[in-house]
C-alpha cells in the first residue's frame, strides 16, 4: 500500500495541473509505512519519499529555489521521522499484547485445560469463545473425567464473563476434579460443588457473593451403558443428535443454579436419557442459546442443526455449530460460548 501510494502520488504531481497536488499520498505513504510495516521498511519508505519529491523539484524546475526547496525536503524528512515514531511505539505495543496473550494462554490451559479426547467408547471435543476480544478466557466452564462411576463430565456458566469470572471458575472446576471420583452420585457432586462454590464466594465483597451463581449440568455416563444421567441446575438443556435427527433433553423439573442452596429449595433429580452409538452428547452454555440476528431473534441449535448430520465425530458438530452462530449473529457476540461436545462410538453396547 504505501509503495503504490508514492507511486500514484508522483503521478499525480508529474500530470497534475496543480502543482504538489499528490504531495498528500507521499506523506501518507510514509505514515502508513510506520504504522503497518517494519522499522527498516518504513525508512525506506521515508528515503524513497525524499528521493522522490527531490526529484519531482527537479523535474518541475523548483531546485534553483534553494529555500523552497529545502523546506519541502525537510517537511517530507520530519514526517518520515514522525512514522519511525509511530513504528516504534506501535511495535511496543505489539510486543506487550504478545505478552500478554501469551499469559492468557498459560492461564487458560491452567484454569481451563482441554478435556480427553477419548474416554473409553466416547470421543469428546470442546471450544471456548470468549466475549471479550482480547480474552481467551472468561466465565464459562466444562471439564470431562474418567471415574470408577463413569465417565463424568460438566458444563458451566458463571454469572457475568470475562476476567472477573475466573476465580469462580478455578474454584468451580478445582472442586469437580477433586469430588468427582468421590461422589457417590450427582446429586451428592452437586452439594459439594455447591459448598466450594460458597467457600469461594464468602471471600468476596457482599453484592458479589449475594448475586452471584453458577448455571451447570452434570452427566454421568456409566461404563458399558447406552445411557446418560444429567442434573440440569438452571442451565440450558442439553442436545442428542441421533443421524440427522436433533432432539432437546428437557429436564421435567430444571433445578436452581449452584449457589442459590439459602432459598431453602431441594435440589432436582437427575434424570436418565438413551445414548445410542453414533449419537453425540451437544452441551451448550447460553451463549449459544442466547445469540441474537438483527432482529433480536435467538439462536436455536435444534432448528439450526436438524437435518444437517449425520455427523461422525463430535469436532464436526462443533464446527457447524460454531459456524452457524457467526452466520446468525452476524457480528461480535454478548456473552461467553463454550461447547462440548461427547459422541458415542458406533457399535453394539456392552449392556443395558
Amino acid at each position: 500500500m504505501p509503495a503504490a501510494m508514492i507511486v500514484v502520488g508522483a503521478l499525480w504531481n508529474l500530470f497534475s495541473p496543480r502543482e504538489y497536488w499528490g504531495d498528500y499520498l507521499l506523506v501518507a505513504a510514509v505514515t502508513v509505512a510506520g504504522a503497518l510495516l517494519s522499522l527498516w521498511h518504513t525508512i525506506a519508505a521515508g528515503v524513497a519519499v525524499v528521493l522522490v519529491e527531490a526529484g519531482l523539484l527537479f523535474v518541475a524546475g523548483h531546485l534553483g529555489n534553494v529555500v523552497a526547496s529545502a523546506i519541502e525536503l525537510a517537511n517530507l524528512a520530519f514526517t518520515a521521522l514522525i512514522a519511525i515514531g509511530v513504528n516504534r511505539v506501535v511495535a511496543r505495543h505489539g510486543r506487550r499484547l504478545a505478552t500478554v496473550r501469551s499469559v492468557a494462554e498459560a492461564a487458560q490451559r491452567a484454569v481451563l485445560p482441554p478435556p480427553p479426547t477419548r474416554v473409553g467408547p466416547l470421543t469428546v471435543a470442546a471450544v471456548y469463545k470468549a466475549a471479550q476480544i482480547e480474552a481467551l478466557i472468561g466465565g464459562d466452564a466444562y471439564a470431562v473425567q474418567d471415574t470408577p462411576y463413569g465417565t463424568r463430565l460438566l458444563i458451566a456458566d458463571v454469572r457475568g464473563k470475562g476476567m472477573g469470572a475466573i476465580g469462580t471458575v478455578a474454584a468451580l472446576l478445582g472442586a469437580f476434579r477433586v469430588e468427582v471420583d468421590q461422589a457417590p452420585d450427582l446429586a451428592a457432586l452437586a452439594g459439594r460443588l455447591e459448598r466450594a462454590l460458597l467457600k469461594e464466594g464468602a471471600l468476596r465483597e457482599e453484592e458479589v457473593r449475594m448475586e452471584g451463581f453458577v448455571t451447570a449440568l452434570l452427566g454421568e455416563i456409566p461404563p458399558g451403558r447406552d445411557r446418560v444421567r444429567l442434573l440440569n441446575c438452571g442451565h440450558p438443556a442439553p442436545y442428542l443428535l441421533d443421524g440427522t435427527a436433533v432432539s432437546v433433553l428437557e429436564p421435567a423439573e430444571p433445578g436452581l443454579p449452584l449457589g442459590m442452596s439459602g432459598l431453602g429449595v431441594p435440589q432436582a433429580e437427575a434424570e436418565t436419557w438413551l445414548l445410542p452409538p453414533g449419537g453425540t452428547l451437544l452441551l451448550v452454555t447460553d451463549g449459544v442459546t442466547e445469540a441474537r440476528d438483527r432482529t433480536g431473534a435467538f439462536y436455536d441449535p435444534a432448528r439450526g442443526l436438524s437435518g444437517r448430520g449425520p455427523f461422525r465425530q463430535p469436532d464436526e458438530v462443533i464446527e457447524a455449530l460454531v459456524r452457524d452462530v457467526e452466520q446468525w449473529t452476524g457480528g461480535p457476540r454478548d456473552d461467553d460460548m463454550a461447547i462440548l461436545a461427547i459422541t458415542r462410538s458406533a457399535g453394539r453396547p456392552v449392556g443395558c
